[in-house]
């Protein structure tokens, strides 16, 4: 395998890692989704449609999120929103992601003033 290859798929892992942290952030305020996609996309996350909307309906199926549909515009949209369960999960995985990047952050010797 090609190391250019090798490290594309690294590089994706790390980032599947952290969607589920990413999507629950970005849902403070209920939004559709491709309102969602593309706040996500403005702030750095790099996710393709064909990747969060899976992601949304899995969220939703575990009861991380709740979705309602607004059928008052001519075009329908689902919207989503973290759920209580979700409030609570997401506060778990961002203390989580914080010692994490500490942890990193020390073995990566950049805890060092420079």
């Amino acid at each position: 395998m090609p190391e250019d290859e090798l490290l594309q798929g690294l590089i994706t892992d790390l980032r599947r890692g952290m969607l589920v942290l990413a999507v629950l952030a970005s849902l403070e305020q209920p939004k559709y989704g491709y309102a969602l996609l593309q706040d996500m996309q403005a702030k750095g996350i790099r996710i393709e449609a064909n990747t969060l909307y899976p992601l949304l309906r899995r969220l939703e199926a575990q009861g991380l999120l709740l979705s309602e549909w607004d059928t008052t515009e001519s075009r329908p949209r689902k919207y989503y929103s973290v759920s209580a369960r979700g409030r609570v999960l997401f506060d778990r995985l961002r203390a989580e992601w914080q010692q994490i990047t500490q942890t990193m952050q020390a073995l990566l010797g950049e805890d060092e003033p420079r």
